[in-house]
């Protein structure tokens, strides 16, 4: 899990999302925009602008458009200084139009608010809070200082100084608040994408476990005729070799290995027919398997099975998916990490549902973050009651998510609580988790258990 983890976080770089052109392209729709204003302004409302200064910032984009085209190949992605820069330079591009054509008397000023929600989105905080700050300043510079718009009669277009105040405000507030609101929108959906990828991640490696068994298994299966044949013709050559003891003792080597290789495949093919025939299992031996890794580990797992009452007291046999063995493997996982001395694994089940109780005996869930267990990247919990987090691991994050999103897969539904607990009194007094499937979700029909015994016998 923890490799999973790392191999997600190296690839959790902000900084080279957007590519030369895209910025290109949204600047060749700015410059559009920009010109169709400029003419609209001296040609429909007769305003009188420093169309010679104007021109020449609008030629700025122009060009810098021209040479990013000519420097940098078609797919060319930005570094964070690359993209700083030529964000850097759209704010202040747009910052010295505002200020030859009215400052905050222009409701262009508006556009201001791009630069930032672009920041936010694609680059790292700091760069965020860079180009935040520059956006904050040409708004204040806006404020104060401006060459006015000049009707064709000489009449300056100015607005009372309360609406240039309080559009000014707006600005401030609508920078902070816009680049908080791209952020964490832009955050939450990376930290989930992220996530669903590791968690596909974890899925495969453990169908690919599982399926090992199988080809183990078919390869002893087709290997064993060849080198029965090989042993059989090596056993014929000792007799026909009569008194040649060098070539006898080739042909006797011969036997050898190939009895040592029968006896490797036999142990092999053992070990895939098993993990291929238990498709199925019962509901204990799924859990404990799914607990192995972490039985030796200092920590004491006890097991505990609780039959209803009645004639149901057969333990029911449910499906070895890879989805429940590597889910309830990071529960246990974390409830030994993070117990004093013991962990209690339950199991019970009624006509209708399987449920899988996980307790320790630590700190529990902080109360804190009880309620968003199960989110990707929720932070983690301490080893002990007020010590320091135990370095190098991360017990409520990604691992987490992907157990409770592999486990709800194969249709199970959740709970996270802190002992001691009214509903699960004999559960200890740390975190406990509780895991509910419905039998049909994991429960093989008959039908189902005589096709896969079918198939088994087949390959056996």
């Amino acid at each position: 899990m923890a490799q999973i983890e790392n191999d997600v976080f190296q690839n959790q770089n902000r900084s080279n999302w957007v590519r030369v052109r895209t910025l290109a392209s949204i600047r060749w729709i700015a410059v559009l925009g920009q010109i169709t204003a400029v003419f609209a302004a001296i040609f429909v409302f007769r305003l009188n602008l420093e169309t010679g200064l104007i021109a020449v910032v609008i030629g700025l984009s122009v060009l810098l458009n021209v040479v990013s085209y000519l420097i940098y190949p078609e797919n060319r992605r930005l570094s964070e200084n690359e993209a700083n820069l030529m964000i850097g330079f759209d704010l202040a591009q747009l910052g010295l139009l505002l200020l030859l054509t009215g400052g905050l008397n222009n409701p262009f000023a508006l556009l201001l608010l791009a630069p930032v929600s672009v920041a936010s989105t694609l680059l790292p905080l700091r760069s965020t809070l860079i180009i935040g700050a520059t956006t904050l300043t040409i708004v204040t510079i806006l404020r104060f200082a401006s060459l006015p718009i000049m009707t064709a009669s000489g009449f300056p277009l100015i607005l009372p100084d309360l609406f240039v105040f309080g559009f000014w405000i707006a600005l401030v507030i609508g920078v902070v608040f816009v680049g908080i609101y791209a952020r964490q929108v832009t955050q939450e959906t990376l930290s989930m994408s992220e996530a669903l990828v590791a968690t596909q991640m974890a899925l495969a490696r453990e169908q690919k476990l599982t399926d090992l068994g199988g080809v183990i298994a078919a390869a002893a299966h087709e290997l064993g005729t060849p080198l029965a044949t090989i042993k059989l013709v090596s056993s014929e050559l000792l007799d026909e070799l009569g008194d040649n003891e060098e070539l006898k003792e080739d042909a006797r080597l011969i036997r050898e290995q190939a009895d040592r290789c029968r006896d490797i495949l036999r142990s092999m093919g053992r070990a895939g027919k098993e993990d291929h025939l238990l498709r199925q299992a019962p509901i204990e031996t799924v859990i404990r398997e799914a607990s192995e890794p972490h039985l030796h580990r200092g920590k004491l797992v006890q097991f505990k099975t609780q039959a209803p009452a009645g004639d149901n007291q057969r333990q029911p046999d449910i499906f070895r998916r890879p989805e429940i063995i590597h889910g309830i493997r990071n529960f246990v996982q974390n409830a030994v990490d993070f117990s004093q001395s013991s962990v209690l694994v339950a199991i019970s089940w009624t006509e209708d549902f399987i449920t899988v109780d996980i307790g320790d005996d630590g700190p529990g869930f902080p109360s804190s973050v009880l309620n968003r267990i199960g989110e990707p990247f929720v932070r983690r919990r301490k080893s002990e009651e007020g010590s320091e987090r135990r370095p190098g691991y991360e017990g409520m994050g990604l691992g987490l998510f992907i157990a409770k999103t592999l486990l709800e897969r194969s249709g199970a539904t959740l709970s996270f609580v802190n002992g001691p607990s009214q509903a699960k009194p004999k559960m200890g007094r740390g975190a406990i988790v509780t895991v509910n499937w419905p039998r049909s979700s994991i429960e093989p029909s008959t039908e189902t258990a005589r096709g896969a015994l079918g198939d088994n016998t087949l390959i056996s």
